[in-house]
Formats: structure tokens, sequence, C-alpha cells
């Protein structure tokens, strides 16, 4: 379940690295997918708009698509790219059941 908390979270993140280089991934269906280079532009109240290099083509996103993993999010520091959402830790069946 995706909180306001966690909206409004994200939505700061982004708005911090207006200008940062990103790398964007997501599906395309039919087992088709698709990842790009961008410049994180604009960051407005439910969406945030990227430029994709490759065709100086603007394009929008909600929050909640990054949220559900339905678009990932890869952001340059500089030297490197890292999600701009944590990877999902699985915890094993045994160990979960355990945990009750």
């Amino acid at each position: 379940m995706i909180y306001q908390e966690d909206i409004t979270n994200l939505q700061s993140d982004i708005k911090e690295k207006i200008g940062q280089k990103i790398i964007v991934k997501g599906s395309l269906g039919r087992s088709r997918s698709f990842e790009k280079e961008a410049t994180i532009e604009k960051a407005y109240p439910n969406i945030f708009v990227v430029k994709y290099e490759e065709n100086e083509r603007n394009v929008s996103y909600q929050y909640k698509d990054v949220l559900t993993r339905t678009v990932e999010v890869d952001v340059f520091d500089g030297q490197s790219y890292s999600p701009l959402i944590p990877p999902m830790v699985k915890i094993p069946k045994k160990v979960k059941a355990s945990l009750e």
C-alpha cells in the first residue's frame, strides 16, 4: 500500500534532484522493456517531468509509478548510478513464518 507520506518523501527527493541525469527503466508490455538516459526537468504535485537525451522528448511520470516499481529510476551521483527507491528485499517464507 502506498501512503501519502511515501509520495511526499519521493516528491521532495525528486525536487532535490532536478537537473540531474537519470536512467529510466520500464516495461512496454509483452516482454519488451526500455532503458533510457534522461534529465529530471520539473517536479509538480502529482507528476515529474524528464527529458530523454536521445530525442529531446519530455515525458511525465507519476510518483506512484516509481513507488509501485512500474518505472525504475536510477540517479547519477557524479560517479555511478544508484536507485532512487532501494530494491525490495524479499524475506524467505521460512524466516517470515518464524517472525510471526
